[in-house]
């Protein structure tokens, strides 16, 4: 069982095609529902990969927001060439997650809002339900302890399913950078469950 498998991820759907160039030229002239049908079709994507990368709620919404406020201010600044709209979106609230992340790293350390799931809230005589929460919190947990640039990789690939390439371009590296990062993660992550599983 991969660790996907242990989390619970359920791959999304393929994306169909879309019209990315109309769409933006709908929003550059003021057209309110092309925002909101770019907004319900990558804010999801935009918000899980903030949350990953940030492991908090807030930091995760700001980025996303941060993100959609710069597409509507200059949309132009998007090209096709580079990569996907959502692509795109995910650099900019990587941009904005990782200045919050310099700019606290100091002071505070990463929380645990992504441990959902919460082992008190079990009712009782629940024992799988408990020990599958605490299989997620030590995945998370996981997850939280790679370096930023190995679990950037991991959740870009892993979680977001993008292509190398796409993964590589949001990072701003090599795709053989992001493949030696991505390698890296894998073994870390690997290895603190192996740990974690011994009697």
């Amino acid at each position: 069982m991969t660790w996907l498998h242990r989390l619970g991820f359920v791959a999304p759907a393929p994306a169909a095609m879309h019209d990315d160039h109309a769409l933006l030229a709908r929003l550059s002239g003021g057209d309110a529902e092309a925002l909101a049908q770019l907004y319900r079709r990558e804010s999801g994507a935009v918000y899980r990969y903030a949350l990953a990368l940030a492991g908090d709620e807030a930091a995760a919404l700001d980025a996303v927001q941060e993100a959609f406020t710069q597409l509507l201010r200059g949309a132009q600044g998007f090209d096709a060439s580079r990569g996907s709209l959502g692509a795109y979106l995910a650099g900019m609230a990587r941009h904005q997650v990782l200045s919050q992340w310099r700019d606290t790293r100091r002071h505070v350390p990463l929380d645990d809002a992504l441990d959902h799931d919460d082992p008190a809230a079990a009712s009782p005589g629940s024992d799988a339900r408990l020990q599958q929460a605490q299989r997620q919190q030590g995945l998370w947990a996981a997850i939280r302890s790679l370096n930023w640039p190995q679990r950037e990789a991991l959740t870009l690939v892993d979680l977001q399913e993008r292509s190398y390439a796409e993964a590589a371009a949001i990072a701003g590296i090599s795709v053989d950078v992001l493949r030696t990062r991505l390698h890296r993660a894998r073994q870390r992550l690997a290895e603190a469950l192996g740990e974690g599983e011994r009697p």
